[in-house]
């Protein structure tokens, strides 16, 4: 297999950004002696002539979107190819290995796998035996790797992916590197916990800078840190910050933290910023401690209303992403949440799609799991209420809530989001809109609504962040 396309990497969403469970595991492959080929679904089409050369395809599955549209792709694969050996690595593969057997993979891989994916190819040229690479959520590796610098050839440019709108409005290409990988958190809705058990890897300095020199070269003027938690070193990530503002001294950047990252440590949070920092995203997920505690986040909601004043206060926009539709959420909940964003000035911060979020349970998600994880985390009271049955073909266990009306409201939520972002609808109508029906949930007919902001609207990325 070491013909130019006779291993094929290939992606079908990434939120947007260039994939990096392509240029990673091509980077690895490439320092072993192969020349694998590229194929990202999320923009470009379906290659049959790819697909049939390749006699290794490996689908990245880093997110929930992209297993779901992976099983699709496949399919595909498998009726053009039934022959190719078919492997899926990333986040989600190990937490869906039951799930994915009816995909008959030689390979299962998830964490620190990318010199697995190098031993897959080795072994199914030497013959060997492939028994070891279906691996669960527990077998996922969580061995510290020589991380090259990722490859980026045979993938579109970065004009081809989401960008960068600055506080005035303007369009800048966007790219988007790592500088660690894993986390050092235990929060239970996350799928990184159950696969890196609170292990944390940061990737070598130049290694990083290396990445993000081939991107500034590529057209880039913006750069996505996707790291779980920038924070979780942060004497790494502001050598990382640092260095940037030095070698490219016109590059922004933004990155993610957790909030008690950012309440912690306001100085790294205004060095970020003055460094080139543009916004920083953050999971408050909530505003209500009985459910911050039940996802043991490690923040309350006091500390969220810190985060948003100590990220202001250096000028550094806050976007936050939020889970407002848990078993625990109740609907005053919700209609406060749009309140206190609308009174404090927040609502330029969000991303619309937030609103819409339910609380997604894949196989294997701690939530599932008794007892506290975290040192001093309470133990769940009891199990998720109204937990059904697992949906396999929604990779997710189905819940419905206790009180009918917050199901009935997501689903009228998910819709008005869905159709406000296709016609482009202005982001704060649309947060309106939401509120009104949030309002008729409540059989509230004479409260005020959120009125269309002032214009004023924060760094984002085109394409909305969410898990």
């Amino acid at each position: 297999m070491r013909g130019e396309g006779e291993i094929l990497l290939v992606s079908t969403y990434e939120l947007g950004h260039a994939p990096h469970g392509i240029a990673l595991t091509a980077a690895f492959l490439e320092r072993a002696g192969y020349r694998p080929a590229a194929l990202d679904l999320a923009v470009e089409p379906f290659d049959e002539d790819r697909v049939r050369r390749a006699r290794l395809i490996a689908l990245s599955v880093p997110m929930h979107t992209a297993l779901r549209l992976g099983l699709g792709a496949a399919r595909r694969i498998r009726a053009l190819n039934p022959g190719a050996a078919l492997c899926f690595h990333g986040l989600y593969a190990p937490l869906n290995a039951r799930h994915l057997a009816s995909a008959a993979p030689v390979a299962i891989l998830g964490g620190e796998c990318e010199e697995e994916l190098v031993a897959l190819a080795q072994a199914l040229e030497s013959g060997g035996d492939l028994g070891r690479f279906l691996q669960g959520g527990g077998t996922a590796s969580r061995v510290r790797l020589d991380f090259p610098v990722p490859s980026r050839r045979g993938l579109p440019p970065p004009a081809r992916y989401a960008r960068l709108v600055d506080a005035a409005g303007a369009e800048r290409i966007a790219g988007y590197t790592e500088a660690s990988r894993g986390c050092l958190h235990w929060c239970r809705h996350c799928p990184i916990p159950p696969i890196y058990r609170g292990r944390f890897f940061a990737i070598p300095l130049e290694t990083v800078l290396s990445d993000v020199a081939q991107q500034v070269a590529a057209g880039a003027t913006h750069l996505t840190f996707g790291d779980p938690d920038f924070l979780n070193g942060p004497g790494h990530a502001l050598r990382v910050a640092r260095a940037l503002r030095e070698r490219f001294p016109g590059v922004t950047f933004d990155f993610t933290a957790k909030v008690e990252h950012l309440t912690r440590r306001p100085e790294a949070v205004a060095e970020l910023s003055a460094a080139g920092a543009v916004f920083v995203t953050s999971a408050v997920e909530s505003l209500s401690d009985e459910v911050l505690s039940r996802l043991d986040k490690g923040h309350t909601r006091a500390d969220a209303f810190r985060a948003f004043e100590v990220c202001a206060g250096a000028g550094l926009a806050l976007r936050p992403t939020l889970v407002p539709f848990t078993p625990w959420s109740t609907l005053e909940d919700y209609l406060e949440l749009l309140e206190v964003f609308r009174a404090r000035g927040w609502l330029p911060l969000l991303d619309p799609v937030q609103l819409s979020i339910r609380l997604l349970v894949p196989p294997g998600s701690l939530l599932l799991e008794a007892g506290p994880r975290r040192p001093g985390a309470p133990a769940p009271a009891d199990p998720i209420p109204g937990l059904e049955e697992l949906d396999e073909a929604a990779l997710t266990w189905r819940w419905s809530h206790p009180d009918p009306r917050m199901d009935r409201l997501q689903r009228k939520v998910a819709a008005a989001v869905e159709a406000g972002v296709a016609r482009r609808a202005d982001p704060a109508a649309l947060i309106a809109e939401v509120e009104a029906l949030a309002l008729a949930a409540a059989g509230r007919d004479h409260v005020h609504v959120v009125r269309p902001d002032d214009g004023r609207r924060a760094p984002r990325l085109t394409e909305s962040w969410f898990c």
